[in-house]
């Protein structure tokens, strides 16, 4: 993580992920590194290498959609090609994530919007939003 901030592990979201993503997918291989990324499932269907992430709800969906990408471009550059699968077990739903030339170009300038964030010599000021309630960083943002 950047900076060597990490969030907070006795979050009690983040437990609950832990709890979703051990008790799910029991076949699949789970926690999968590869650099400094870390795949929460890694399968293959119908001769096709699938990336899955597990998330306990699809209300941030958009956010963990990019996270896969990003994911998904990581592989690429290594010289793999592999399709991603978003799983909200609880909802029981997926969604299919390809990495497309559009997403790619959209993909770059999140990256370069991030690189100017963690460039600043001071972290932007605090505004709430919608993510803040249930972030396991939101104590380092409030205190």
């Amino acid at each position: 993580m950047t900076h060597e901030i990490v969030p907070d592990q006795y979050n009690e979201n983040i437990d609950l992920g832990r709890f979703i993503h051990e008790f799910y997918y029991k076949r699949d291989k789970k926690e999968i590194r590869f650099g400094n990324v870390v795949f929460d499932i890694l399968y293959e269907k119908n001769n096709r290498l699938i990336i899955g992430e597990t998330k306990k709800s699809s209300k941030f969906s958009e956010a963990s959609k990019w996270q896969l990408i990003y994911y998904l471009k990581i592989l690429k550059d290594a010289g793999i090609i592999a399709e991603g699968m978003l799983s909200f077990p609880e909802e029981r739903k997926k969604i299919e994530v390809k990495l497309s030339a559009e997403a790619e170009l959209e993909l770059e300038k999140i990256l370069k919007d991030i690189d100017d964030i963690i460039n600043q010599p001071n972290p932007p000021k605090v505004s709430k939003n919608n993510f803040c309630k249930n972030c396991g960083y939101k104590e380092y943002c409030f205190s």
